[in-house]
């Protein structure tokens, strides 16, 4: 092409352009890319756009600024909508959907922000750890309405492998929540949680008791770290004389210890009463008093860390690897079974809000209920034979 051929091409583009025309918006659009073009403002800013046939009607989509994207960026998204638009989505949709549907990402800092507050602190604790471990990377890049029931049972189970049983139940319990809240503040139509009806993994019903020499191995452990670590055997000590569990006892302030009682505010189902036994108060008697609103145990540490790191130590020494730190717990409600304590009685003391939660130490009592079946039988034998 001769320099001529060029300035008569310059010449014909520049006619085109009349005087009445330069207020006008113009299009100049793409060979190679069909619909593809490239519109020029009145102003002189330039925007990518796209124009395509869809439900019989041409409409045109604009990509985005051309003082912001590359042409080369502008046609990969405009590829992309094409092969949209081919397969039936609609990308005008799509646009007014990401206005008014948030990103999984987006709603989860949303519903934080709203909910949390209303959250007790030993919630709100345990729910931060959840968010940062397993929430916040579940559906990134996804719109919360294409999280579907099929999605929430792949994310369950995949969890459920990498983190426990346990750790995957409690994630997704909060999803349920927070999708419900979706649901309620009109973000997603009604019945439409993904996480309804997920089935949870099984508890493992654990029933370890300490036996007499156990606990007798476990005190005489204990004894040797308390000049060492006094904070930490009295926790330990805490929690098998009291039954509490363990956020009860690292969350109290001396505010709460009262006398021969403990009066709990933050519990796992509410307010409650605690009542300490002589030994239980021995143990808070050799602690320094501090001011009411500060914790009776403190740590260089996170608490809940420090214990569980000096109970799986303890355990070994006293030759009880097996048993858990909640196990403490439930070898409370045992001794009180086996003491004839009532299990509505037990129930209180262990601060259970439903009695189906007690009920499962009814077994315990099973050797007592022996003992009196023996009784009643040799004492019906008994009548037998002064009949006869």
């Amino acid at each position: 092409m001769t320099s001529y051929d060029l300035k008569r091409i310059l010449a014909e583009e520049l006619a085109r352009v009349v005087p009445g025309d330069a207020g006008k918006r113009r299009t100049r659009f793409d060979y190679v890319l069909p619909g593809f073009g490239e519109r020029i403002h009145p102003s002189g800013r330039k925007s990518y756009v796209l124009q395509r046939t869809m439900g019989g009607k041409q409409r045109l989509i604009t990509i985005g600024d051309a003082a912001i994207l590359t042409e080369r960026i502008a046609k990969d998204v405009a590829r992309r909508l094409i092969l949209r638009i081919e397969l039936g989505q609609n990308a005008a949709y799509e646009r007014q959907r990401a206005k008014k549907t948030p990103t999984y990402d987006s709603f989860l800092r949303h519903y934080w922000e709203v909910a949390a507050p209303t959250w007790k602190p030993s919630t709100l604790e345990i729910h931060d750890i959840y968010r940062r471990t397993h929430l916040e990377h579940a559906f990134t890049g996804k719109f919360i309405d294409e999280i579907c029931h099929a999605d929430a049972v792949r994310w369950h189970a995949t969890l459920t492998r990498s983190a426990g049983p346990g750790a995957a139940n409690r994630a997704m319990e909060i999803l349920k929540a927070m999708f419900g809240k979706a649901e309620a503040w009109g973000y997603l139509p009604e019945h439409s949680n993904p996480f309804r009806g997920v089935k949870r993994n099984k508890g493992r019903k654990i029933e370890r008791f300490l036996s007499q020499s156990e606990l007798v191995r476990l005190g005489d452990a204990l004894a040797r770290y308390r000049a060492v670590k006094p904070n930490e055997v009295a926790v330990i000590s805490l929690l098998a004389l009291t039954g509490c569990r363990r956020g009860e006892i690292l969350n109290l302030t001396w505010g709460e210890v009262q006398g021969r009682k403990l009066k709990l505010t933050d519990t796992k189902t509410g307010p409650r009463v605690v009542w300490l036994g002589q030994e239980a108060r021995a143990v808070i008697d050799r602690l320094q008093r501090r001011r009411s609103h500060e914790r009776v145990f403190q740590f260089d540490v996170l608490p809940v860390s420090a214990i569980e790191w000096f109970w799986r130590m303890l355990r070994v020494e006293a030759g009880i690897e097996d048993v858990r730190l909640h196990d403490l717990r439930h070898n409370y409600a045992s001794l009180g079974v086996r003491s004839s304590e009532t299990l509505p009685m037990i129930g209180n003391l262990l601060g259970h809000k439903n009695y189906s939660t007690t009920a499962r130490y009814a077994h315990l009592d099973d050797k007592t209920l022996q003992d009196t079946a023996a009784l009643l039988g040799d004492r019906i034998e008994q009548l037998f034979n002064e009949i006869q």
